[in-house]
């Protein structure tokens, strides 16, 4: 299961202490708990808070300053960073994101991301796809269309699909887009999903397979523009179901 996808499923237990500290400290400041450009509790405090060791918690401020969450300064102690310097590709950022809160404009900021890339992941797929990678898209939207599905099981087999039609791009920066595309799909399984439906499983089946059709026959522009289809119909029902809560 992957990381925020797993987010709207029952937490479990950090394994270790420096991931909970990670976790703990990392929701705190995206919540809003700790706004930015507040000084941080000290080692001794937050070391006597977490019940950790100063190389624990010493560690878990590195993490931290690797999203770009915190950062530390000499004489001033450990700032919290102002959100527009959030390391939001970071699966960690995202997801304690998407747990805090959503609103119309994240939902259309991440739309307007994932239209930059996986459009052109789609075209680049019609370009390079083999006839093993179109074997798998097809099998992945065969297991799409199931009406068994329930809400998590529907989200994880989208996800593949889109992780397949990167992989199929052959091109590694697609691929690192991942985490935006899992944020959006557990966006809509918290506020709508195919699922409740089955008429929307069907639906989503055969949108998606235009893209790989087009993709079989090497048609560039109609994968780059079923692509698209498939994402800003995703981001209008999320809107929509955000507007009904």
């Amino acid at each position: 299961m992957t990381g925020l996808l797993r987010a709207l499923a029952p937490e479990a237990a950090s394994r270790t202490s420096h991931a909970h500290v990670v976790a703990s400290l990392g929701r705190q400041i995206v919540s809003g708990y700790f706004p930015p450009g507040t000084i941080l509790p000290g080692d001794k405090d937050l070391g006597e808070r977490f019940g950790v060791s100063r190389t624990v918690l010493r560690e878990a401020m590195k993490t931290l300053a690797a999203k770009r969450l915190i950062e530390a300064k000499t004489r001033v102690g450990t700032k919290v960073l102002e959100p527009e310097r959030w390391n939001l590709l970071d699966s960690d950022v995202l997801r304690w994101r998407v747990e805090t809160g959503l609103d119309k404009g994240f939902i259309e900021d991440l739309a307007a991301m994932r239209l930059a890339f996986e459009p052109e992941a789609a075209a680049l797929a019609a370009r390079r796809a083999t006839a093993e990678d179109i074997a798998r898209l097809h099998a992945i939207v065969d297991e799409l269309g199931d009406l068994g599905h329930d809400r998590a099981s529907i989200a994880y087999v989208d996800l593949d699909f889109h992780i397949a039609i990167a992989d199929t791009s052959r091109n590694p920066f697609m691929r690192a887009t991942s985490g935006l595309i899992e944020a959006a799909l557990s966006i809509a399984l918290r506020l709508s999903s195919p699922a409740d439906n089955p008429e929307l499983i069907t639906d989503l089946a055969k949108s998606h397979r235009r893209i790989v059709d087009a993709i079989e026959s090497g048609d560039e522009d109609n994968a780059r523009r079923a692509m698209r289809d498939v994402i800003e119909l995703g981001a209008t029902r999320t809107q929509q179901a955000l507007g009904k809560e």
